[in-house]
């Protein structure tokens, strides 16, 4: 399932920057091993706003009573959607797999081959995936990436026959791309 869920994660990445954009950030709750589906952050705004729309991805795990999750982000974007410091290597897919004992940060460096720049500014980049450096246990995740970590086993309290249905249109009425399995379809 692993290389699965990275495969699908690079092929996002690498299509999203030929478009000449950088995929949202994207979680992946599982219960009991089985995909619920992806869920990309809504549109952001610098600042706080990035901050608390990342962190808000934990809203379907919870949701889901996910016992496992993977959040996958690009270190540059996340770092300036969220005003923080950008930490190396960057560029860089990240993808941390986590459940209630713990996470492991997986890293994939990759270099930018320019593919065209439009008359706007616009660039369309091709990764070039470099060598991946060990799987990091309790690695360092940025700050909005760990809360949303802490937060997908939080049990959503909703007075609703369904919790999971509601949590899915709240967040679909927000702006959230979610994408659920055929098991966990509405």
């Amino acid at each position: 399932m692993w290389d699965a869920l990275v495969s699908v994660a690079k092929k996002a990445y690498t299509a999203g920057l030929g478009e000449g954009t950088v995929p949202r950030p994207l979680i992946m709750p599982l219960v009991r091993g089985e995909l619920v589906g992806m869920v990309w952050a809504r549109p952001l705004k610098v600042g706080q706003d990035a901050l608390t729309g990342i962190a808000e991805l934990a809203n379907i795990a919870a949701a889901a009573g996910a016992d496992e999750v993977v959040l996958v982000w690009e270190t540059h974007d996340v770092a300036t959607a969220c005003e923080l410091p950008i930490v190396s290597p960057a560029p860089c897919l990240n993808m941390v797999h986590a459940t209630r004992d713990g996470h492991v940060l997986h890293q994939f460096p990759y270099a930018e081959q320019l593919l065209s720049r439009s008359a706007e500014g616009w660039a369309s980049i091709a990764p070039d995936w470099m060598p991946a450096p060990a799987p990091q246990p309790g690695g360092e995740l940025a700050p909005p990436i760990q809360a949303a970590v802490a937060y997908s086993f939080i049990p959503i309290e909703i007075d609703h026959p369904s919790p999971f249905g509601v949590t899915v249109v709240l967040m679909e009425e927000d702006g959230y791309r979610v994408s659920l399995t055929e098991a966990f379809a509405l």
